[in-house]
C-alpha cells in the first residue's frame, strides 16, 4: 500500500492516478467531489467541523481495509494526516479542544481495532508531496471548486498558508512507515509529462531501494 500525503492543491490526486496507472495497481481517492459535508464546512467550519472529521474517518478506514487485496494499492491521502487538519480547526477556533481530544481518541481506538493480521495500518511508503504557499493558491484557485476561493472568503488565506507550514513539520516528524518527498514546484508533475516521468522514476527507485518492486 502506498498512500500520497500534502496540503490542498499539492497534486495528491494528479500523481494518485499516475502512480496507480503506472504500477498497474487501483487507485483510492479522497472522497470530495460527492462530499456533502465539505461545502457546509467551509459556510460554517465550527458548526460542521467535527462530523466533516469523522465522515473522512469513515471513509479512510474503508479504505485502508479495501486496498489491502492487492499489492501496491496506491491512496491518495494518509489517515495519518487528519489529526494535523483537525488540530489546526481547533488551534484557529474552528472546532473546540474537546472535539480534537475527542477526535485522536476515537482515531487511535478504532486503528486498534484493525487486526494486524488482516488490515495493514501504515503504507508501506508514504509519499509527501511539498509545494509553496503561491503554488497551493494557484491550484486551488484553477480547480474552481467555489467553497475553497479566496474571493469567496478572504478569511482562508490564514488557513491555508497555517495548513502549509503545518505540512513541513508533519513529515519531518512522521515515523509510521518508509517515506519519500516529492518536491512539487520543481517536478511539476500536474502540467509537465517530463516532470511526470522524472517523479515515477524516484518513486521506482525507493520501491526498489524497500524490496518493493
Amino acid at each position: 500500500m502506498i498512500a500520497l500525503a500534502g496540503t490542498i492543491g499539492a497534486g495528491k490526486t494528479s500523481l494518485t492516478q499516475l502512480l496507480a496507472d503506472h504500477l498497474n495497481s487501483q487507485a483510492f481517492y479522497e472522497s470530495v467531489e460527492g462530499n456533502k459535508i465539505l461545502p457546509l464546512f467551509y459556510k460554517d467550519p465550527k458548526k460542521y467541523g467535527f462530523l466533516l472529521q469523522i465522515y473522512f474517518l469513515n471513509k479512510r478506514l474503508d479504505e485502508i481495509k479495501a486496498s489491502y487485496g492487492n499489492d501496491l494499492n496506491v491512496l491518495d491521502r494518509s489517515i495519518f494526516e487528519d489529526a494535523l487538519l483537525f488540530k489546526l480547526n481547533a488551534d484557529m477556533g474552528r472546532a473546540t479542544e474537546t472535539e480534537s481530544d475527542i477526535y485522536s481518541s476515537l482515531l487511535s481506538n478504532m486503528m486498534e481495532e484493525l487486526p494486524d493480521q488482516v488490515h495493514q495500518k501504515a503504507p508501506n511508503l508514504l509519499i509527501t508531496i511539498q509545494v509553496s504557499f503561491d503554488t497551493m493558491l494557484k491550484r486551488i484557485k484553477k480547480r474552481g471548486r467555489s467553497y475553497e476561493q479566496l474571493a469567496n472568503d478572504p478569511s482562508l488565506y490564514s488557513y491555508y498558508k497555517n495548513l502549509n507550514e503545518r505540512y513541513v513539520n508533519w513529515y519531518e516528524q512522521y515515523d509510521e512507515s518508509p517515506k519519500m518527498l516529492i518536491d512539487g514546484d520543481k517536478y511539476d508533475f500536474v502540467e509537465d509529462e517530463q516532470a511526470a516521468q522524472q517523479v515515477l522514476k524516484m518513486i521506482d527507485a525507493k520501491l526498489a531501494e524497500l524490496n518493493l518492486k
